[in-house]
């Protein structure tokens, strides 16, 4: 017996068995109201969000084994863990390891982003072990089937592909439909040119073909898949920029007013969706960025890798990107995509999605703070009381990875000195400034005991 079958099951005579679809009716899904009690949300005001667009709730009927989360920007800021395979490495056990670290340290959503060979292994391996929603790129594979030629993709293998990873339990999708042929010559002038995969293969399929992108135009045939199934379409940013150079520019802007089209497109069918974004942003363009998609795209919730901040810090791109992340969720983004330390340098470990899902994971709830989100500071007073108290252990156990606040601390602690003892190496016995704060405050309170009225 999966998590959600009883909710599942009176669905499957529906056509259409969209979260969306049900909100329009009035309905409040299990979904719904699931969501509404992690986000301590009333129901009907989730289902009134969904019903609008501004959120989404993406979970799969197949995928029965989730625990559904709400996306938008009246929920928690979101953060996604990328994982999967590539070329040149493949080992669906190995993914499972990098699914669960992700989940331990909160990551909200995962990716398969699996290139090369057992593909399907993979997915299925991830979607059976996820309790979280699970995203794909769905061209990777249709670009594997088509012998890595992009020019041999078809429309009916796409459409295919997206079918067979819709009937597995894919939660969410990334379709590149707002890369058009036309607005390819605004990629002229950037210093990189196009860094989003799934933008490469159909910019070059659009160019080869001197055709438009099929996913554009036959862009209805998917929408029918996502209605069948309930997949959340996520509106791929084809045409990020992937330095700062290329940040805010034509080719940038022209795809985000299409990607605000597709979603059109995507309600009147009653399909969730959510907007990706920017990946590489200077921080004074982040809030504009932010506030032009939430009105070119109606308010659909605005998903965003990253974004980085400055172009330099290979190996340490989940701070520069964590910097960005912070930016972009206090001004209305819904979900950070994590970047790891091996951005741009390779295929993450164990190690750097653990490091990645924390970083993004700070800059979620630093937005979620600056956004007055309810009870978003309720866990940062509690550890603030432990600190004061010297309660260590409560202070581990708040914590966002608590063996390595653990470790950090007993490492250095001055010979002799005992694990619950009032004081680190930073300071030492005589030189806390809690501990003689709290020695002021005893100090005080025994004079007012005494009646000494000026202090």
């Amino acid at each position: 017996m999966n998590f959600r079958d009883a909710w599942v099951e009176p669905r499957m005579k529906d056509r259409n068995r969209t979260q969306l679809h049900y909100a329009r009716q009035g309905k409040v899904t299990e979904e719904m109201a699931f969501v509404a009690e992690r986000e301590k949300l009333e129901p009907e005001f989730v289902r009134r969000e969904v019903a609008s667009g501004r959120m989404i709730i993406p979970a799969n009927i197949v995928h029965r084994n989730l625990e559904p989360i709400g996306i938008g920007i009246h929920c928690s800021c979101k953060i996604n863990a990328n994982i999967g395979n590539s070329s040149a490495a493949s080992d669906p056990g190995r993914e499972i390891e990098k699914l669960r670290t992700a989940i331990e340290f909160g990551a909200d959503t995962v990716m398969d982003l699996s290139t090369g060979s057992l593909l399907d292994e993979t997915r299925l391996s991830i979607l059976g072990a996820s309790t979280v929603p699970v995203g794909t790129v769905p061209i990777y594979q249709a670009l594997e089937q088509a012998g890595g030629v992009p020019e041999d993709l078809t429309p009916d293998l796409m459409f295919d592909v997206i079918e067979k990873q819709a009937a597995q339990g894919v939660d969410y999708m990334t379709i590149h439909a707002g890369v058009l042929i036309e607005n390819l010559p605004h990629l002229a002038g950037r210093l990189v040119g196009v860094v989003s995969r799934g933008g490469a293969i159909l910019a070059q399929w659009c160019l080869r073909h001197g055709k438009q992108n099929f996913l554009y135009t036959e862009f209805d045939r998917l929408l029918e898949i996502c209605k069948k199934y309930d997949v959340a379409i996520s509106l791929g940013d084809g045409m990020r920029p992937g330095c700062l150079a290329d940040a805010s520019d034509a080719a940038q802007f022209s795809e985000l007013k299409t990607l605000g089209k597709l979603t059109l497109r995507s309600w009147e069918q009653d399909v969730q969706v959510m907007v990706e974004g920017p990946g590489h942003v200077p921080l004074d363009q982040i809030q504009m960025n932010v506030e032009k998609q939430i009105e070119l795209c109606h308010g659909a919730p605005f998903y965003v890798l990253g974004p980085l901040v400055t172009d330099i810090a290979p190996g340490y791109d989940h701070i520069t990107s964590a910097i960005g992340g912070a930016v972009a969720g206090l001004y209305g983004a819904a979900m950070i995509c994590y970047v790891t330390p091996r951005e741009h340098l390779g295929l993450p470990n164990l190690e750097d999605v653990k490091q990645g899902v924390i970083a993004a994971r700070i800059a979620a709830h630093a937005a979620d703070i600056a956004r007055h989100r309810p009870g978003a500071r309720e866990r940062d007073d509690a550890l603030s009381r432990a600190r004061f108290a010297f309660d260590w252990e409560k202070q581990y156990a708040l914590s966002m990875d608590p063996a390595n606040a653990r470790r950090l601390r007993n490492e250095m602690l001055p010979t002799g000195c005992a694990p619950d003892a009032d004081y680190c190496s930073m300071c030492g016995p005589k030189f806390c400034s809690m501990k003689l704060s709290q020695e002021l405050t005893d100090l005080g309170k025994e004079r007012i005991s005494h009646g000494e009225k000026n202090l």
